[in-house]
């Protein structure tokens, strides 16, 4: 990544928005129709039950579907435009003076709190990011520590105010002004509109930090109002807002409506009136919905796609478009400390994950080539991931794309186009016999019962988990490991993840800033901030004593790549060490990257694209049409963006 010169001006970063935003933008030309389309002015796209929303406090969440939706509702210093690029947000110059020890952010003195009618409520000053990043710190007040592994590993005082906190009674933390913080806190407010952090060692990629929820601003006037105690749990009605759009309606496992902020500060940009997003049960039916035009995006699962791909005729055939890859790299996370519903512990799966011979088997093992036809029948081994870390996020500076250098590392050969990279039989049959043999020792039971949870009612998450299910008895035969499809009602995380009942999750991690430490930091051992950790795989409360030193082993590795910050090329060659190290272990298992096929009124190269933060999902400057978007639409799309 380019260490940034001491300010990167408005007039700079404008320059940078023309350029990129501008790509394909303004009306177009319909197939086979004289003159232009209209846009779209009051979009309705689509989620499923998975992803619907858990958490409507920007600052109280890490989860990509909340997220999706709030990045639209607050906003912080900077936004990202269609090539992912940093450019001016609420922030008008941003910079550093000394390679990232100290960061300036100068803010727009325009910007109001709205509440959910639209009354302006207050000014936007730099205190907002103070209050905020106070909240995120204090134990009581951010129990659930939701945001808090950057600041702590980036603002000076910052971990040291978070225990602080936790020394306290909740009460008093509760309580607590911003005046201890301040005092011990790396952060500044010179003036009204001027925020200053500093830094515990040179970070030069700080600003990238700027488009994720753990430095955005929260009002203390909207504090004061519900009360401190009621922060989390107050309902869309008595949230303030900053961006561009209120959420004025959320029926949950129905729709979430968006409506535009008409005291919003960027004039000048393009927004929808409203967007609607609808929970649909899977994309199946969500093809029936864009059919009869009352949703206007749609990814197509296998069977659509293949029945408009393989049919000329078809209505939708010339429409056809494939998607940009989104910022996600799917892993299959193990659960290392497994409970059965009666509350005690799964000790067969428990003993049987923390062999490694037995997860390198699956690793090894697993052809996955049938469920990436499930999203991209066309193209599948597209859908292959390698590795931990998303590619694109960071180069070193020859070029060498980070994700490269892990391939390097972990010796995986070159595709050639017929099989998953890491797909080796004979390793993986001599693999599986010493697992069972080291496992029956320890009293394992085969086959070893592996349950994996999808939404109930949901007939493509059933049969997409049943080809997982035929995949593993397949490749690795169903007497020595069977895949349980069970289901869950509305909530995965509560009904599932909290009394830890599942075996596997195949989840998505999108970086929420521009360095492999938000990858690889959610995954250490005994670290509070590491969100998988402490969340999914519950290494921390894993008992077998190998398994906890190559958990600690990693950890140290990754430790290591974190002290190294002058020179980013050995930072990153750590870090490629340090994941290098979790793939040969098969800590965890690469799954697959989302590039799927859909039907669309919406140009995907009009949208976002950063490869870290939470704003993919803000409907700001897209170009949209009230006809499809062709193939060959998405062609020459694809021609301009790529000038």
């Amino acid at each position: 990544m380019k260490k940034r010169g001491k300010w990167l001006a408005l007039a700079l970063v404008a320059a940078l928005a023309v350029t990129t935003v501008g790509c394909g933008s303004g009306k177009k030309e319909s197939k086979g129709e004289k003159g232009a389309s209209e846009e779209i002015k009051d979009l309705v796209t689509y989620e499923v039950p998975q992803r619907e929303m858990e958490n409507v406090f920007v600052l109280n969440t890490e989860m990509a579907a909340d997220l999706n939706v709030l990045c639209n509702t607050n906003e912080g210093f900077l936004e990202t435009n269609p090539k992912g690029q940093l450019v001016a947000g609420i922030a008008k110059e941003w910079g550093t003076e000394d390679n990232g020890l100290t960061w300036t952010f100068k803010m727009r003195d325009d910007v109001k709190w709205v509440d959910q009618q639209g009354n302006e409520k207050a000014d936007m000053v730099a205190d907002d990011f103070v209050t905020a990043l106070e909240w995120i710190l204090n134990a009581h007040k951010n129990d659930a520590g939701n945001n808090t592994s950057m600041p702590i590993s980036m603002i000076k005082g910052a971990k040291e105010y978070r225990e602080y906190t936790k020394s306290l009674s909740a009460d008093e933390a509760l309580k607590l002004d911003k005046s201890k913080f301040l005092e011990m806190v790396g952060i500044e407010t010179p003036d009204d509109y001027t925020v200053v952090y500093h830094c515990i060692a040179e970070t030069p990629y700080f600003d990238t930090v700027a488009v994720s929820a753990c430095l955005y601003p929260i009002s203390q006037g909207f504090i004061d109002e519900v009360g401190v105690e009621n922060v989390k749990s107050v309902g869309i009605d008595k949230l303030w807002y900053n961006g561009p759009y209120i959420l004025t309606e959320f029926i949950q496992g129905n729709t979430k409506t968006l409506t535009k902020n008409e005291s919003y500060w960027d004039k000048d940009c393009k927004l929808f009136d409203t967007v609607t997003i609808k929970l649909v049960e899977d994309v199946t039916v969500g093809y029936s919905l864009y059919d009869t035009g009352e949703i206007d995006t749609i990814d197509l699962a296998e069977a659509n796609l293949r029945a408009i791909y393989e049919d000329e005729n078809n209505q939708y055939h010339d429409y056809l478009t494939e998607k940009l890859p989104n910022k996600f790299s799917y892993q299959m996370k193990f659960n290392y400390a497994k409970k059965n519903e009666d509350g005690s512990d799964d000790t067969n799966w428990n003993t049987a994950i923390a062999n490694e011979a037995f997860r390198q088997s699956i690793y090894y093992g697993l052809d996955l080539t049938k469920t990436y036809e499930r999203a991209n029948m066309i193209n599948p081994l597209s859908c292959e991931n390698t590795a931990y870390t998303m590619k694109g996020l960071v180069y070193f500076s020859d070029g060498t794309e980070y994700v490269d250098r892990v391939e390097e590392l972990i010796e995986l050969p070159e595709s050639n186009g017929k099989k998953m990279r890491r797909l080796d039989k004979e390793k993986a049959e001599e693999l599986k016999k010493q697992a069972i043999e080291e496992l029956s020792a320890k009293g394992v039971k085969f086959p070893v019962e592996m349950d994996y949870y999808i939404p109930a009612g949901s007939q493509l998450a059933l049969d997409s988990a049943t080809v997982l299910q035929e995949n593993f008895a397949e490749c690795l035969g169903d007497d020595y490991i069977k895949l349980n499809i069970g289901t869950y009602v509305s909530s995965l995380t509560q009904e599932v993840i909290d009394p830890s009942l599942q075996s596997v999750v195949m989840n998505g991690w999108g970086a929420d800033y521009g360095d492999v430490q938000n990858f690889l930091g959610q995954e250490t051992y005994g670290e509070e901030t590491a969100y998988y950790s402490m969340n999914y795989t519950n290494i921390n409360d894993a008992t077998d004593p190998e398994l906890i030193a190559t958990w600690k082993e990693f950890t140290d590795l990754v430790n290591k790549a974190n002290a190294i910050t002058g020179d980013l090329d050995e930072r990153y060659e750590a870090y490629a060490q340090a994941e290098a190290y979790m793939l040969k272990h098969a800590m965890t298992i690469p799954y697959k990257l989302e590039i799927s096929w859909q039907l669309s009124k919406i140009n995907d190269y009009s949208v976002s694209h950063a490869i870290y933060g939470m704003q993919n999902a803000k409907y700001k400057n897209w170009e949209t049409s009230v006809d499809a978007y062709t193939t060959e639409d998405y062609e020459k799309f694809a021609e301009e963006f790529n000038k």
